[in-house]
């Protein structure tokens, strides 16, 4: 466990045609990498070395990614809530016997006053990507939904647990693991996820952690964050696209998810007190007036290589049976419901959803000092999962 937070022709005559072909497709090729790098790095007051290898920029808010979408090209950034931001904080959640996550770039420096730390982006992650068209975007499909009983060669699995209403926020404390990916496209993720909209233009907003070489280059569990107001069609990873307002100086992402019933925005909190960023609300249509489906919980991607199961673990790559430090679990699960007060799920009587029980599971139950909680995970392919 890592910490707890509380992806030759005919000779002579061809032979030249196709190696001009090659080299216009490989200058085009390069210069859509470059207009990508150029359009998500912005100029750095100051540079800081990641000990992963990575660049952290530090960006100046006047350069803010935001302001790349036409719809905030004036856009007047909050930097906390509007109003009395405190109506939505839970004050049982202690954050005294949680650890507190910290990100190890802080220790090389610092990010100067008015400016956030935004992770370059490289030429190696684009090329990871399997084209650069589907650079930071998630296949469409990404909500835990129950199939036909007929239906086959499903590429992501879950173990989640959900409740449905009308919700302004959510939390958890939720513990982060190093799980086995068996190779780079495939991902192993833990995760919020709240949810407003018909499929066709579902509007999602997601947080959590996540395995991702094929993304991130390496095995490292990192924080996320993802949004789409379509289906999936638009959206992405991060600042990958603009969307989420990073505002924090020494966090570049975190948890939990709070919604500020004055302008509609959805903030992003960790450890109770840190505000992260938001995602505005005019970015969705149905979101801007509150989630009506929160899930949580676990995510893979199993590309069945040779026809088998894939070998990727979820959570801790122990079943939910294995229980405490050997299980991953979510706990303190609670919801921020339409009258602002905090409330726990049991309340909405949550839904399981499980892909295969046979590769990952879950168990659900309530106790006094963890709340609302869950276990969850598995090690993919074994005996029973093939």
């Amino acid at each position: 466990m890592i910490n707890q937070m509380v992806v030759t022709f005919v000779l002579g005559i061809l032979i030249i045609p196709a190696i001009v072909i090659n080299g216009e497709f490989s200058d085009t090729h390069d210069a859509k990498i470059d207009l990508i790098l150029k359009k998500l790095n912005k100029p750095a007051v100051k540079s800081i070395k990641s000990p992963y290898g990575g660049i952290i920029d530090c960006v100046h808010m006047k350069n803010h990614p935001i302001y790349d979408h036409p719809l905030f090209k004036n856009h007047t950034i909050q930097m906390k809530p509007s109003g009395d931001h405190d109506k939505w904080n839970n004050d049982t959640l202690n954050i005294d016997d949680e650890s507190i996550v910290t990100q190890l770039w802080t220790i090389n420096g610092k990010c100067p006053q008015n400016t956030i730390p935004i992770r370059r982006t490289t030429r190696e992650d684009i090329l990871r990507a399997e084209s650069i068209e589907s650079y930071g975007k998630k296949y469409p499909n990404n909500i835990p939904r129950r199939k036909p009983a007929n239906s086959t060669n499903e590429i992501h699995e879950y173990a989640t647990l959900r409740v449905n209403g009308i919700f302004r926020g959510a939390e958890a404390v939720i513990n982060v693991w190093k799980p086995y990916v068996q190779m780079p496209r495939e991902f192993s993720l833990a995760q919020m996820w709240l949810v407003a909209g018909p499929p066709s233009n579902l509007n999602t907003i997601e947080f959590g952690w996540q395995v991702y070489p094929g993304r991130y280059g390496d095995d490292n569990a990192r924080f996320f964050v993802y949004w789409t107001a379509d289906g999936y069609r638009s959206g992405c990873y991060n600042l990958d696209c603009p969307g989420f307002v990073p505002v924090n100086q020494a966090y570049v992402l975190g948890e939990p998810i709070g919604h500020d019933p004055r302008t509609g925005n959805w903030w992003l909190k960790l450890n109770h007190h840190v505000f992260i960023g938001y995602w505005p609300s005019i970015l969705f249509n149905h979101l801007r007036n509150g989630a009506t489906e929160i899930t949580w919980g676990g995510e893979i991607t199993n590309y069945r290589v040779n026809l088998q199961h894939t070998m990727t673990n979820m959570g801790s790559g122990g079943f939910a049976s294995e229980g405490y430090e050997r299980a991953s679990y979510f706990r303190k699960l609670k919801i921020y419901d339409e009258c602002n007060t905090w409330k726990p799920i049991h309340d909405h009587v949550p839904e399981y959803f499980i892909t295969q029980e046979s590769c990952y599971n879950i168990r659900y139950a309530y106790e006094t000092d963890w709340g609302d909680y869950f276990f969850y995970g598995g090690p993919g392919r074994n005996l029973y999962c093939t």
